[in-house]
């Protein structure tokens, strides 16, 4: 992996400009798309408007050191040989993926989930969009950086996402004006900030998707300029990629082709416009019957047309829609790929993040992300399908598609670490217990998944990946199930092209619940690339924690001259076993005489920034230089040590900045000490530097409740649940006119027998003090004993906004949670609900985005309920200021009303300012 030095963009012609543009003053807080305005200090990613992209300068974004890449672009990239006879050499493959749920809200350096979209399968693309944008987000997209570093690692180009969409989705023309204002001298001032982004960032350039109806002539001819000026002012390899949609007279027409309309877009005589097309879905489609369409034929002209601009028909990329179905739908693969002659163009594939989306469990996705990229079967050197098969049916992108490798260097580590796991461990120590994701952390993966092949009786063994134990990350490679005596299974992972010295070696780590089982490394070269060599270690040395792995390693000095084209691993045994298991912990190709150099220490460490919540939580900021003396630093361990002087791994960055996720407060420490390790290439450590932040002084508790219901008839029993602050340590309450009357339970259920209106006590201690809440809440009344209905259902509802007649006001209320109101554009939003005549309302539910199946960054952050008796004096009967919940509930004091008000302050968890409410429940008497 080759390394960002922290020089590298200082060596840039970007550099000599910088002067130019350092007057850009700093994004205001209000506007959406700056990266640093969440509440915490967790950084995310960032998200621009045409407009605020102009005020954003690195400088002044306290988010923009986490978000850059840290690791250079592997541009030793091969195809090699191929594995399935069907694949075709010349086609390179784009996909755009969506690679978080929501443009905003995405942390800048993982997270603390495992179930997260942690993508492996780099070998079957050649470049990435980061696909995001909204209408009420921003248009700008930049790549995470976890996604640069993963790509970069696997020698795939990233790009950002310039997105203007459809006035149906809130596009406005004026975005589009926006993105292409000039200045005098006939610059784009928005241009020259996207490569001072890309640039900045560590990425490869921009997709450029304009989809908003209502242009011009002058607009299209104007955005061919923008494009040209991009091309001729962006830094060495950037990339321009130009989604097929505007024409030439300014609408948007797709042609699912390249076309007389659409190459101004791509080729102007000698000028290159953009570098590649990202062809629309519809080339896969004709109408035989009537004759009313055709797109085949004029995708099927296409690399006529670009040999004639004097372009390559694969830069063309013909788009597959994959977002709603997956490998479930049908594709035209014969007009893509005609058998026995060339592709007729590049693929791309639009949405491949359906395998992550339309998955439960992390389980179901990585299955589903077998099936897409490899086929049914499974197995990339067979993907043939039987007889009879529709032959647009799904077939795995390894049936086209020759996977390429970045394993061409003379030394190659992985511990199949997939950049996500439930424990983190070094060399064989668990140093964290908890759920974590980091794509900047995975290894290289198997190029094969999966080839297992037997010699023998039986099956192979299942090769998979382990999260339950590993040697070095959160997971290792595995192989289970029955073995017999005398036969073995061949279990073929990577392609390679490895030059093989006098001082190489192969070693391996792995651990196995078998006395009589062997594992070898196999190698394959390329004098006979189909022919595997395999190698014992002639000593296996206990290692780890518990001495459970073994560690052992060969020398290849008799094999100098060759080349290693595969690597692969065997295993057999001399008994048979049912339930035979090993995991693989390391596999490596290393030089002998090659140490690497332990890193001295870090300098300068120290935490810019702390938030605390009820002053038992706390987050940080670190930041810190490099290893003076300028080693190869491949990542930086962080820690925390706890009082007891126990080190816990808070995570590992190849940066010199890392937030330190929400820790909780451990035995009322005064000050918490947080310790850098860097690590070298061949994953040693070196040594520590530590640096200390202060616990704000012990809390006292916040005393808070909620009941279940406070409109009851007599006889009936509320449940109260606790909500004071977690310092707690003791609950009393009390209940006048209740049964009991007292409790000193956290949770008490009461009964109510007679009819009235009663007070709840509650007070919340500890041993630095206490707090006391009381609230007159419940209302006992046989009128209850008619039912508690929803008020609301199907009344008049009226909004500030809407964003067509399919998300209007009435569906907040017609009990249909398929159903919504939305709001797009800058808040505050309301929704008011006329109930038909005044009403005793006891409580309020509210669902929220997750509610209607989307996801839960979209869910109200902040707002209010308000009621009136005439719709025009209004009272406040809920305010919440940090909801996160899909469904929320608002019982209150028994209150007579007519009209009730939803004001939306904060419309989502992150940016986005569009408000998504898929029921509003008035409860209330009948």
């Amino acid at each position: 992996m080759k390394r960002i030095k922290p020089d590298y963009y200082a060596r840039t012609q970007w550099k000599r400009r910088m002067a130019a543009w350092m007057s850009t003053a700093l994004l205001a807080a209000s506007l959406t798309g700056f990266a640093g305005e969440a509440e915490a200090a967790q950084p995310h990613s960032s998200y621009w408007y045409p407009n605020t992209l102009l005020e954003w300068s690195p400088s002044k974004d306290k988010d923009a050191r986490f978000n850059r890449g840290t690791v250079k672009l592997e541009d030793e990239r091969i195809q090699g040989s191929k594995v399935n006879g069907n694949a075709k050499e010349e086609v390179k493959v784009l996909s755009i993926a969506s690679m978080y749920p929501s443009t905003s809200g995405a942390p800048s350096q993982g997270s603390e989930k495992f179930h997260t979209y942690t993508f492996s399968n780099w070998q079957y693309i050649d470049k990435l969009v980061m696909w995001g944008g909204s209408a009420g987000e921003g248009l700008i997209v930049p790549p995470s950086s976890d996604v640069i570093d993963a790509a970069h690692k696997n020698g795939v180009p990233v790009f950002g996402t310039v997105f203007l969409p459809q006035t149906e989705h809130g596009g406005k023309i004026q975005w589009l004006h926006d993105l292409l204002k000039q200045r005098e001298d006939g610059s784009f001032p928005v241009a020259d900030k996207l490569i001072e982004v890309a640039t900045y960032y560590g990425f490869d350039g921009w997709f450029i998707n304009q989809e908003t109806q209502g242009g011009t002539p002058e607009d299209a001819a104007k955005m061919a300029e923008f494009l040209t000026y991009l091309q001729q002012n962006q830094a060495p390899g950037m990339e321009v990629i130009w989604y097929d949609s505007m024409i030439e007279e300014g609408p948007v027409k797709w042609q699912g082709a390249l076309t007389d309309k659409n190459e101004m877009f791509f080729q102007q005589g000698n000028q290159r416009v953009s570098d590649n097309m990202f062809l629309d879905f519809r080339w896969q489609f004709k109408d035989e019957k009537n004759g009313q369409y055709d797109y085949i034929t004029p995708f099927l002209n296409s690399p006529a047309k670009a040999a004639e601009l004097g372009r390559s028909p694969y830069d063309l990329y013909a788009g597959i829609d994959v977002e709603a179905k997956g490998y479930e739908g049908r594709f035209n693969w014969p007009v893509l790929f005609p058998d026995g002659k060339k592709a007729t163009t590049s693929l791309g594939i639009y949405r491949p993040d359906w395998a992550y989306n339309s998955s439960e469990t992390h389980e179901e996705y990585m299955n589903k992300e077998q099936i897409f990229w490899v086929g049914p079967g499974m197995n990339p050197a067979n993907t043939s399908q039987p007889a009879g098969t529709d032959p647009l049916a799904w077939r795995g992108i390894a049936h086209d598609v020759v996977a390429k490798t970045v394993l061409t260097d003379s030394e190659f580590v992985t511990h199949f670490n997939t950049g996500n796991g439930h424990l983190f461990a070094v060399d064989g120590k668990v140093m964290r217990s908890r759920d974590w994701s980091n794509r900047s952390l995975q290894d290289i993966l198997p190029t094969w998944r999966w080839i297992a092949e037997t010699n023998g009786q039986g099956e192979a063994l299942k090769p998979g990946f382990d999260f339950g134990k590993s040697y070095y990350g959160g997971s290792s490679l595995q192989v289970a199930g029955a073995v017999s005596k005398g036969s073995s299974t061949h279990l073929k992972l990577y392609k390679a092209n490895i030059p093989v010295e006098a001082t190489t070696e192969v070693s391996l780590v792995y651990a196995d619940n078998a006395k009589d089982a062997k594992v070898k490394i196999g190698l394959a070269f390329s004098d006979a690339p189909d022919r595997y060599e395999f190698f014992e270690p002639g000593k296996w040395t206990a290692t780890g924690a518990n001495q459970d792995w073994k560690q052992g390693s060969v020398k290849l000095n008799k094999y100098k001259g060759r080349t290693i084209t595969g690597i692969s691993l065997q295993f057999e045994s001399a008994a048979d076993q049912a339930d035979y298991r090993a995991n693989i912990g390391r596999l490596a190709v290393t030089q002998v005489n090659d140490k690497a150099k332990k890193p001295h220490a870090v300098t300068d460490l120290k935490v810019t920034e702390n938030d605390f919540r009820d002053g038992i939580y706390g987050d940080a900021r670190l930041s810190w230089e490099a290893p003076k003396q300028n080693e190869d630093v491949l990542y930086y361990q962080v820690y925390r040590v706890h009082p007891d002087g126990k080190y816990e791994l808070m995570g590992m960055t190849g940066n010199t900045v890392y937030y330190v996720p929400e820790m909780k407060r451990s035995l009322k420490e005064e000050a918490t000490k947080m310790v850098v390790i860097p690590v070298n290439r061949h994953y040693q450590q070196g040594k520590a530097a530590s640096a200390s932040f202060d616990w704000p002084e012990y809390p006292k508790p916040t005393a808070a409740f909620k009941a279940d219901k406070t409109l009851i008839a007599p006889g009936e029993t509320v449940q109260f649940t606790d909500l004071s602050s977690e310092v707690t340590e003791s609950w009393s309450w009390s209940f006048p006119g209740g049964q009991p009357a007292s409790s000193t339970d956290q949770h008490p259920k009461v009964t109510y027998p007679e009819e009235g209106t009663y007070e709840v006590t509650l007070t919340a201690k500890n041993s630095v003090g206490e707090d006391r809440i009381q609230k007159k809440l419940i209302t006992v009344t046989r009128e209850a004993e008619n039912g508690v209905g929803n008020l609301a259902l199907g009344k008049s509802a009226s909004a500030s906004s809407f964003v067509n007649e399919k998300e209007a006001p009435p569906f907040a209320v017609d009990g249909n949670a398929a159903t919504k109101w939305c709001a797009v554009g800058d808040g505050p939003h309301w929704l008011t609900v006329d109930l038909g005549a005044e009403h005793k309302v006891s409580e309020f539910v509210i669902k929220h985005a997750e509610a209607g199946g989307e996801p839960a960054a979209f869910n109200t952050r902040a707002f209010s309920i308000q009621v009136s008796s005439d719709g025009k004096e209004w009272k406040d009967a809920v305010s919440v200021k940090d909801n996160t919940q899909g469904i929320s509930s608002h019982a209150i004091e028994l209150t007579s009303a007519r009209y009730v008000r939803l004001q939306i302050e904060k419309a989502t968890q992150g940016g986005d300012t569009a408000a998504r409410i898929y029921d509003v429940e008035v409860l209330g008497l009948k």
